[in-house]
């Protein structure tokens, strides 16, 4: 199971590399670039599924990974 995900800002293309919890899903996560508070897309659990490289552990755990997206 990967913890690190890149997360993209969609806004600025801003990218950081973060560290995922195991134990929750992350619903907002601020982009150290512009500023701007990314939110889930509709249908994703959580922001690192919607603009990580890598989905969440959970969705990681049941099979559905960043190629199913």
């Amino acid at each position: 199971m990967q913890l690190e995900s890149i997360l993209t800002c969609p806004r600025c293309s801003h990218q950081a590399d973060e560290q995922m919890p195991t134990d929750t899903c992350q619903f907002l996560y601020v982009c150290k670039g512009c500023g701007e508070t990314l939110k889930p897309l509709a249908g994703d659990c959580c922001v690192f599924c919607s603009y990580g490289s890598v989905p969440c552990p959970p969705v990681q755990e049941s099979g559905k990974g960043a190629g199913s997206r």
